[in-house]
């Protein structure tokens, strides 16, 4: 919120008017601010995003969802407002951190878990070729990705239906990023670790089969994102004992308050985003047994 009101501030400053144009130039979480901003200055301004991560990229700068974190919940405040444009140089990725363009590669997986079963196949032989920035592989994994997020924005823009199921993982994911404090995960880590529990989950109420689960997170894996709550990179930058006092304060009780706290929560009642069936389906339900959800949470938690 305050770097909002500082954007606010200059705005203002600088005298912006209903014609002005706002471009967000970075990653995720400025073009989520900065496309809030030019939703609500003045009611609505233009705006354009320039991504220059491969999360960006691949989702939060295509389809129109903005918002800022509250601390206790993960883009509580926000608005859907499309950009006027979203400008893409695969370039920008040469100089990506390993670690920012692996987190990327978790919203690549989530498009052929829930609705592209080819190209998750085609993620199967490319992701090694993906985190090397093979510059023709990165371009078809941004392009497909891409078609994907278009599509099913297209059909729900505001999420009363299929576009909720691009949540898959993120239910869990937030509860993970809240809970051990915002940033200490990078977002894809954080998904990446939320796909498998929803995998787990799915497959624990018999939606799908152990083969298709252990193939999700294979390649999650793979792709060196987190699959449990140990996450080797949160734990090289803040030390062992700390990453201890991370895990002590999110226990089982806790992870689960986080998670009824989601944007998925409708009349007291947490729906969530499950595999079901064959690779390329998903579904958003509220019927599952509380028990099985306790259990796979606890299960992580207790890792």
């Amino acid at each position: 919120m305050d770097i909002l009101m500082r954007i606010m501030d200059k705005a203002m400053e600088c005298k912006l008017d209903r014609k002005s144009v706002m471009v967000a130039l970075g990653g995720g979480v400025i073009g989520d601010t900065a496309g809030f901003a030019a939703a609500i200055y003045q009611r609505g301004v233009k705006f354009i995003q320039v991504p220059t991560t491969l999360m960006a990229m691949v989702d939060s700068a295509v389809g129109g969802k903005t918002a800022v974190n509250h601390p206790l919940g993960k883009n509580i405040i926000g608005a859907f407002y499309q950009p006027d444009a979203v400008i893409i140089d695969t370039d920008t990725l040469q100089t990506l951190p390993d670690r920012e363009l692996n987190s990327g590669i978790a919203e690549v997986i989530k498009y052929g878990l829930i609705r592209d079963s080819k190209f998750f196949e085609w993620q199967e032989e490319n992701v090694e070729a993906i985190m090397s920035r093979d510059a023709a592989v990165l371009t078809e994994t941004i392009l497909r990705s891409c078609q994907n997020k278009a599509e099913v924005v297209a059909e729900d823009e505001k999420e009363g239906g299929v576009r909720a199921t691009l949540n898959l993982g993120h239910t869990f994911g937030h509860a993970i990023e809240s809970g051990m404090g915002y940033g200490a995960w990078l977002h894809g880590e954080a998904v990446g670790t939320g796909m498998a529990m929803a995998a787990d989950l799915s497959c624990k109420l018999g939606l799908i089969s152990p083969s298709l689960r252990d193939r999700a997170v294979s390649l999650i894996k793979r792709a060196a994102l987190p699959t449990t709550l140990l996450n080797p990179a949160t734990q090289t930058e803040v030390g062992e004992e700390k990453y201890k006092e991370l895990l002590a304060g999110l226990p089982k009780e806790r992870f689960l308050d986080l998670m009824s706290m989601d944007k998925k929560v409708y009349n007291g009642q947490l729906n969530l985003v499950l595999l079901e069936g064959e690779l390329g389906k998903a579904i958003v339900t509220d019927k599952f047994d509380v028990n099985d959800l306790e259990s796979v949470v606890t299960e992580y938690c207790s890792k």
